[in-house]
């Protein structure tokens, strides 16, 4: 644990820095960068780049031109042109391989699609945020919202955790566990509200707010657990090994996967936050 909390202490200052004294683009790069990552990691650690290592090329490639592309405002053209390419280029090396001991199996076809365009187009969703005006306080909510929940009900756990939530899954996970960190995440988003409206001359819808807090939270806890459920299948502990404490940069960013569009959907649909 006191490796996680000093990555997160250097990590941090980081992501203010960027988001409040850096151009966009460079947010959008830092992304583009944490998907290329988040797809090797996930292909290596399921056997891609044992079985192809083009298909990890090709994944690495296609995740990095989907947040490019967001950025852009050209987001669904790219992710579209992003998926044939990717699917075609995958589906000949299974063609091609079929009958050798290279052979693809259609799980890895499934798996390049997954790390190359589905996790990249979701974390996109932060430079969605981030490009609509006063961004860099929108892409906020997921980051406190991810980064709340994920404190509380680790430390929930810890204190008063008895009931085991998803013991075949993710086996340290608590029932109360859950609930704390449910309810901490959706109070952080009151606090965060509370703050804009003293720190800034925007209006803060708390009702939209609120609503954004607890499906932000609830998008957190059910990341974490698909990508638990990932590695319980493969029999893997972490994605990677590049933060300590935390494990691959998916290890920190899977439940991200989940909160940024959570966020992003209701943000566009129920603005919290009014322009003033």
């Amino acid at each position: 644990m006191k490796q996680r909390i000093i990555v997160a202490a250097i990590f941090l200052p980081i992501l203010f820095i960027i988001l409040f004294y850096l151009p966009p683009y460079i947010f959008a790069g830092v992304i583009a960068l944490i998907c290329a990552i988040s797809a090797y990691e996930l292909l290596h650690a399921l056997g891609g780049l044992r079985s192809n290592e083009r298909i990890t090329i090709y994944a690495v490639i296609s995740s990095v031109l989907i947040p490019v592309g967001v950025f852009l405002g050209v987001g669904a053209l790219v992710f579209m042109a992003v998926i044939f390419a990717l699917m075609s280029f995958i589906s000949i090396e299974a063609v091609a391989a079929f009958g050798t001991i290279r052979k693809i199996q259609f799980a890895q076809v499934l798996t390049g699609l997954f790390a190359g365009a589905v996790i990249p187009y979701m974390l996109s969703s932060l430079v969605a945020l981030r490009t609509m005006p006063e961004g860099h306080l929108l892409v906020l909510l997921p980051v406190v919202s991810a980064f709340v929940t994920d404190a509380a009900a680790y430390f929930t756990g810890k204190l008063i955790g008895k009931k085991k939530a998803f013991p075949l899954v993710s086996p340290k996970k608590t029932v109360e566990g859950c609930i704390g960190g449910i309810v901490a995440g959706a109070l952080a988003a009151i606090v965060y509200g509370v703050a804009l409206t003293f720190a800034t001359f925007h209006h803060v819808v708390f009702w939209a707010l609120i609503i954004s807090g607890f499906v932000g939270a609830f998008a957190t806890e059910l990341g974490d657990l698909a990508f638990s459920l990932v590695k319980r299948e493969y029999d893997i502990k972490d994605f990677g090994r590049l933060l300590p404490g935390h494990g691959g940069m998916l290890d920190r960013f899977d439940s991200m996967v989940f909160t940024a569009p959570a966020i992003y959907l209701l943000t566009t649909l129920t603005p919290w936050l009014v322009i003033r």
